[in-house]
């Protein structure tokens, strides 16, 4: 068996299906250095393997995660009270430090295939960035959320402000983002965040697989069709979102797999895709 090429996620494929999980539990899987530099990494490869179809996000341990890693970035994140350079050299240097964080959270939302998260127990701050960028949420009854960074003097900037309101709404992400409130996950699902709760983390994590197994069947043109285009026609017109999936299906419709979805209702069987 290869060595795990990653210090703080695992990754397992089984049919069709990759599981990517957040594994560095003694943290509460926080985000540290290790996180921002392997994530993209890993989404690189479950992108690039034709095996995997559709991808489930979850995590070791009692807690989804407890967010930014403070006692590794904090210091980052602050600056440096003696650093001798001028203002405007640490703001850039600052800069490109958010955009490089940045990069590594949308390097999920950018997945060709869709990514399903399994939340239990915390998923704090950094962690309501990494689940908004997931096309699917589920989670379980002990999941605690919090839109965290207004409490200790932070504008969230790898993701939330710009994803969550196109999920929960303008008016409710206002709230959570600006309150901080904890929110537990009936109101998780209430609001639109999560789509179901489930009893406890393993079912969470069960009904994500299922879910994704059931993706994972379908056509793997047509599921990474389907996500390009809800991606295109997020705050477009419904005409720029019409005239998108006429030019894409003109392109991409006449597929093998079309065909093969054709014989089997033909011949009253299941179909079988294999992505051409």
């Amino acid at each position: 068996m290869a060595a795990n090429p990653y210090t703080v996620f695992d990754l397992e494929q089984s049919d069709g299906v990759a599981t990517l999980w957040l594994d560095n539990a003694e943290r509460r899987n926080a985000m540290g250095p290790a996180f921002w530099e392997e994530l993209p990494r890993a989404m690189q490869a479950v992108a690039a393997d034709d095996a995997v179809r559709a991808v489930v996000l979850a995590a070791r341990g009692p807690h989804f995660s407890a967010g930014l890693d403070l006692k590794s970035m904090g210091g980052s994140i602050a600056g440096a009270g003696s650093d001798p350079r001028s203002g405007a050299s640490r703001r850039l240097e600052s800069l490109a430090e958010i955009q490089r964080l940045q990069r590594s959270i949308t390097s999920v939302a950018d997945c060709p295939k869709p990514v399903v998260a399994a939340v239990h127990g915390y998923c704090l701050g950094g962690g309501i960035d990494l689940i908004t960028a997931c096309d699917i949420r589920l989670a379980s009854a002990d999941s605690v959320f919090s839109v965290r960074e207004t409490r200790i003097a932070i504008i969230a900037d790898v993701g939330t402000l710009q994803r969550l309101p196109g999920i929960v709404g303008k008016g409710i992400a206002a709230e959570l983002a600006l309150t901080g409130d904890d929110f537990g996950a009936d109101r998780a699902r209430d609001i639109g965040l999560v789509n179901a709760v489930h009893e406890n983390a393993d079912a969470t994590l069960d009904a994500a697989r299922d879910m994704a197994g059931r993706i994972a069947r379908n056509s793997p043109l047509a599921v990474q069709g389907t996500k390009r285009v809800l991606r295109y026609c997020e705050g477009k017109s419904v005409e720029d979102g019409l005239d998108f999936v006429a030019t894409w299906n003109a392109a991409f419709l006449q597929s093998n797999d079309l065909r093969e979805a054709l014989s089997a209702f033909m011949e009253k069987r299941e179909p079988v895709f294999k992505g051409e």
